[in-house]
């Protein structure tokens, strides 16, 4: 067995996009831009946007196929935990909403927010209350709506986004599998690179000390030189704390910002890109939800096996990098 390792399986993944696609083309509509200027700048030539759903249907949808997929009722959850940017409201709080709808009567629930991150951090805090031996049986997911958050005539912004949830069903178990090693950082030094959804202060006795300012809004140069300068260092503290070399992992799934830089971290750690798989051509940034879409896609497709190990990457707002090693 390997050393340290956290004995939780991955039982069941699960995705939830929603139907309607925008292309870049169809973007040249609203904006001045086009797929030739797009796709060579992020890897993304489409993205799917709600019409009538918010992000707990989205994540409601994941919760019902994970719970069919792995023939569980609710009532066995121990707990939910939806990572989200772009909630329903700020309360209830999504996985409340979820925990609702799948009428999971005894689990507890609630919302993880760190961005780009989030699959990793929610990852990190629900394979901790299962190592603990307090809880058995929990739910993650990873759910997005980001299309609210952006300006749709924001080229420099709009492009990016897509609307979608994944998530995975972990329970405690005697097999030799779970979470090796992870390294968790947060740069908040840094956080004005990344900014969305700023609330202003209309109390009675306020002065105009916030901007109401809904959208988006990234330096997208300062965003770049960080995931490509401090993403590998953070990985390699991961594989140092697992007893590990970079060749040692199968595949590396890796949040789907922008394909140039996923590129930049194949070449940094001597791998081929096979090992860095991407799925960002159609979904493009989704934020909480791109690792965990990703993932359902490719265990679906049999590319991910039972003794397979997988790096978790996730890179982004707040800033934040977390990286988690599993043996599956």
């Amino acid at each position: 067995m390997v050393a340290g390792l956290e004995q939780i399986k991955i039982l069941a993944t699960a995705k939830q996009v929603p139907e309607r696609v925008v292309s870049n083309d169809e973007l040249s509509g609203l904006m001045e831009t086009s797929d030739e200027w797009i796709y060579p700048r992020t890897g993304i030539h489409n993205r799917h946007v709600v019409t009538d759903e918010n992000t707990s249907d989205l994540a409601t949808g994941v919760a019902k196929k994970l719970l069919d997929e792995a023939g569980w009722s609710a009532d066995e959850l121990d707990f939910i935990i939806v990572s989200t940017m772009s909630p329903d409201g700020l309360s209830p709080h999504t996985a409340a909403i979820v925990q609702g709808n799948i009428h999971a009567a005894n689990a507890f629930a609630f919302d993880l927010n760190a961005a780009c991150s989030g699959f990793v951090y929610g990852l990190s805090a629900a394979s901790a209350f299962l190592a603990s031996g307090r809880y058995k049986k929990g739910m993650f997911i990873g759910a997005e709506v980001l299309s609210k958050l952006v300006d749709w005539k924001d080229r420099t912004v709009s492009v990016l986004f897509g609307d979608g949830a994944g998530g995975v069903l972990l329970e405690k178990t005697d097999e030799p599998v779970g979470l090796i090693a992870e390294e968790l950082q947060s740069y908040g030094e840094m956080g004005d690179a990344i900014l969305t959804g700023r609330f202003a202060n209309k109390n009675a006795f306020a002065g105009e000390i916030s901007p109401l300012d809904p959208y988006f809004h990234q330096d997208g140069r300062a965003v770049y030189g960080f995931a490509t300068r401090e993403v590998p260092k953070v990985m390699n503290k991961a594989l140092e704390k697992a007893g590990l070399t970079a060749d040692d992992v199968d595949f590396y799934i890796a949040h789907q910002a922008n394909h140039r830089i996923i590129e930049s971290m194949a070449k940094n750690f001597g791998q081929s890109m096979d090992k860095f798989p991407t799925n960002m051509e159609e979904y493009g940034n989704t934020s909480a939800a791109s690792p965990a879409i990703l993932l359902d896609e490719m265990v679906k497709a049999g590319q991910i096996k039972p003794g397979m190990k997988v790096a978790f990457v996730g890179f982004g707002g707040g800033l934040a990098i977390g990286v988690q090693i599993w043996q599956l």
